[in-house]
């Protein structure tokens, strides 16, 4: 398992990455310019518990990721998930990275509107915010809904500065308007499903491997 070796705020984007494309990497990369941090850390989960288990290995998309981004500085794999034998709850992950890292440094976990909107559906998810920042990405011009459960919560806790959140510990909610690429992992399965090329939704070395491997064709 990696460790992190320098102080600088530990920030981070999980997922399926089933597979990872380019507008993971594309959300990543700018918000880790945007944010001024050394680098943000994409963490595949192992086993999902909020939705369908992916067709492929955990190994395999592990692998995907590191390809991802073997040639980016900015970006790096944690395979804390991969290699644990606990479900892919945030909250586990969460506290590894709390115990990791200690009680002072920064931690941002990443998330889009969507899942963001669902988190009273979580893991023990009132437990989050004691352990991490979270930064969420939205499109350009959207607003929550008034009056729910998570619209409190965003109230309570809501920053708007990243130098709030890369100065303290956790408590934070942060939103960033992020015009994303029109790419998915199930629009990418697919098309190579029908037999056609990805290429260009995803990294070149990506989708060599994922050749070489027969991934997500009917003859694989």
């Amino acid at each position: 398992m990696p460790k992190v070796i320098n102080d600088n705020p530990f920030v981070f984007m999980g997922g399926t990455f089933d597979p990872i494309h380019n507008g993971h990497l594309r959300t990543a990369l700018e918000l880790q310019q945007w944010l001024g941090v050394d680098q943000i850390a994409l963490i595949p989960a192992k086993t999902p518990v909020h939705r369908e288990a992916p067709g492929r290995s955990s190994e395999q998309r592990l692998e995907m990721v590191r390809l991802a981004v073997a040639d980016e500085p900015a970006l790096r794999v944690d395979d804390r998930e991969i290699c644990s034998d606990q479900p892919s709850y945030s909250l586990l992950t969460l506290q590894s990275l709390r115990q990791e890292l200690g009680d002072e440094r920064p931690i941002c976990m990443i998330m889009g509107m969507d899942a963001y909107q669902t988190l009273p559906s979580w893991h023990e998810w009132e437990k989050f915010i004691d352990l991490c920042h979270l930064i969420v990405v939205h499109r350009p011009g959207y607003q929550l809904p008034d009056g729910d459960q998570i619209s409190d919560f965003t109230q309570q806790h809501r920053v708007v500065t990243p130098q709030d959140v890369l100065t303290k510990p956790a408590g934070s909610v942060l939103f960033h308007e992020l015009t994303p690429l029109a790419i998915s992992a199930t629009q990418i399965r697919q098309t190579i499903e029908q037999g056609l090329s990805p290429r260009y939704l995803l990294p070149d070395q990506v989708w060599r491997y994922i050749q070489a491997n027969r991934l997500y064709s009917q003859v694989s």
